[in-house]
């Protein structure tokens, strides 16, 4: 039953590593902490059930068109609302998301209403047993398809161009800005970046929560509890982060009381920051005077 318990927490743990994964991309290279992130990727995810029930698509091709929408929706919520105001103090920003959090909020039960609806899976098929642990193929496919984007993510930011001048922008956006990278288009595609990862979360984890425009909100809560745990700028801590707190999540769920998973997820997040404040896969800790 343990067993059971730890290899579900690990499949939510993707989708938990891989919203926050986005969030950690945003900040990393923006220094913005997107709030709306969850509500993004539930947009993005109702965009994808249309062209299923509506137009009758194929997953595969209502998969990727939403995520092209995911790319033009952060695109176009940085350069119209946080551009502007990028170089404002931190607690503006945040406020900001979380304005933009309400406004997505509010749109999705405006437009598709409040009643959940069933979302299909990646991959059908009957579970089969592998020891004591039963997995279906869709739950295959949720692991498989979040380490393949974490090592396609890998090598974005290690062996091309675009990568070395979004880890450029993140050290120094003004020195970057001197040495002719065109900071503006570098956080633009951050944006698209980070909306995509929080879209693909959101196909994923809907046939579970079911599609309801509430239906990111503690998904939103478990990734940025998987950012501070893994440090907030490390998108592999991010990723090994979400594994820890599905695992650790659901083992609360077991013993104590699913109504406590969250509770005590952060009474883990707040011992883990009191020993390690950088997280765990944190690194120099640079103090900014805002």
């Amino acid at each position: 039953m343990i067993a059971q318990i730890v290899v579900s927490g690990i499949i939510f743990g993707c989708i938990y590593g891989l919203a926050a994964l986005g969030m950690v991309l945003i900040y990393k290279t923006s220094d913005i902490v997107n709030f709306a992130q969850g509500e993004m990727a539930m947009i993005i995810t109702f965009i994808a059930f249309m062209f299923i029930s509506k137009y009758e698509l194929p997953y595969i091709a209502s998969f990727a068109l939403a995520l092209l929408f995911a790319a033009l929706l952060g695109a176009i919520v940085y350069i119209l609302f946080l551009k502007p105001i990028q170089s404002s103090t931190p607690i503006s920003l945040i406020v900001l998301t979380l304005g933009l959090y309400m406004i997505f909020h509010g749109l999705a039960g405006l437009i598709w209403g409040h009643s959940p609806t069933s979302f299909p899976r990646a991959l059908e098929g009957s579970p089969f047993q592998i020891g004591s642990v039963f997995i279906t193929p869709n739950e295959i496919f949720v692991v498989i398809f979040t380490i393949c984007l974490m090592l396609l993510l890998f090598a974005l930011f290690r062996f091309t161009k675009i990568g070395l001048a979004m880890r450029a922008a993140a050290q120094d956006m003004m020195a970057s800005e001197l040495m002719g990278i065109k900071v503006t288009k570098i956080f633009v595609l951050t944006w698209a970046l980070g909306s995509l990862l929080g879209g693909v979360a959101g196909m994923l984890i809907a046939p579970t929560t079911f599609l309801h425009p509430s239906m990111m909100a503690e998904v939103l809560i478990m990734a940025f509890a998987a950012a501070v745990l893994g440090g907030f700028v490390s998108m592999p801590g991010a990723v090994i982060g979400g594994a820890i707190i599905g695992v650790f999540g659901n083992l609360v769920s077991y013993f104590v009381g699913s109504e406590l998973r969250i509770v005590f997820v952060f009474l883990l997040i707040i011992v883990v920051l009191i020993i390690r404040p950088t997280g765990l896969f944190g690194g120099t800790q640079y103090i900014k005077k805002v």
